[in-house]
């Protein structure tokens, strides 16, 4: 891969301390370069225009790409029902990543406390209340309980475009704390689920062979929490239910996966409620696009000027 333009960072053989380096260069670069804006929180930035217009591209990328194939299309906000997030299990798997919702439910005497508590120490969060809104953990979440009840004969494919929370600052850039992720969302039998996460696998290597970008697939697992997580973690590997597209953004030997594709058996449509149109639970996949991870690649591997990257890339966004 091509460092980009006015990037000086070498890629190869990392020790830990060599890839923290390489985070806070590159994160500088972009801090230098205006696309991304430091907030004083790691993980938490703002973003410029140019950024935005390389990421609407790309989610237009997305959208043509399944074209024809899905049903309908949601745009989903950060926040979702607390139950949601409950029912999905992902607290109980992965409650380091995940957020809730809590606001000031008091009178007059907790408002008191609760000025005194901003004025003395700063501790004032202890006083406010968990609401019934969590952060949305995955961007496929909030779909499945409209989906209760039986489904047409074949399945129903849906696209979905949300935020995402995930607690986990970072030096990194490309591990944001809140960022956006676009999915194709399968629900069905289990023989069409299999089908369309290994179909996206596919179409999801050829849309970032056409960006130009180092891009390989990698079975994976998910961070979950614990003793219990690693026999989970191992059992989703054994069965091949998770697989990554990885790229190299700040090293070759620790790519970072822009782009996942999911096998999640009938876990949410036992979960939901959801039936295929035989009567049996259903099972569902997805794949979900990264949208900042793939811009970030983007200007890594293409240079901080996205005027000057290679006409392929630029034609392959509609620029």
């Amino acid at each position: 891969m091509t460092a980009p333009a006015g990037v000086g960072v070498s890629l190869g053989d990392f020790s830990v301390d060599d890839l923290e380096t390489s985070r806070r260069e590159f994160r500088q670069q972009l801090f230098d370069a205006g696309f991304l804006v430091p907030t004083g929180v790691d993980g938490l930035y703002l973003r410029d225009e140019r950024f935005e217009q390389i990421a609407r591209a790309i989610d237009a990328v997305v959208s043509r790409s399944c074209a024809g194939e899905v049903g309908r299309t949601y745009h989903f906000p950060l926040v979702m029902a607390r139950s949601v997030l409950e029912a999905t299990d992902y607290v109980r798997s992965f409650p380091q990543l995940a957020g809730i919702v809590n606001s000031f439910d008091g009178g007059d005497r907790e408002h008191r406390r609760l000025l005194g508590a901003i004025d003395k120490d700063g501790d004032w969060p202890q006083l406010m209340a968990p609401t019934d809104l969590g952060l949305c953990s995955a961007a496929c979440h909030p779909l499945y309980p409209p989906q209760q009840g039986r489904l047409p004969a074949r399945g129903r494919v849906v696209e979905v475009y949300g935020q995402v929370f995930r607690h986990e600052p970072s030096v990194d850039p490309a591990r944001m704390q809140v960022f956006r992720q676009h999915e194709v969302v399968y629900l069905g039998d289990a023989d069409g689920a299999r089908h369309h996460r290994d179909r996206w696998v596919e179409r999801g290597l050829e849309i970032h062979h056409r960006l130009r970008l180092d891009i390989e697939a990698e079975i994976a697992n998910d961070p979950f929490f614990g003793r219990t997580g690693e026999v989970l973690a191992a059992g989703q590997r054994a069965e091949v239910l998770k697989v990554e597209l990885v790229c190299p953004i700040c090293s070759f030997d620790e790519p970072t996966a822009i782009t996942s594709a999911n096998c999640h058996l009938d876990h949410f449509g036992a979960a939901f409620g959801i039936e295929t149109s035989d009567g049996d639970v259903a099972h569902s996949a997805c794949v979900g696009f990264g949208i900042e991870r793939i811009a970030l690649a983007l200007l890594h591997t293409h240079g901080l000027e996205p005027s000057r990257w290679p006409a392929a890339v630029r034609d392959s966004l509609a620029w």
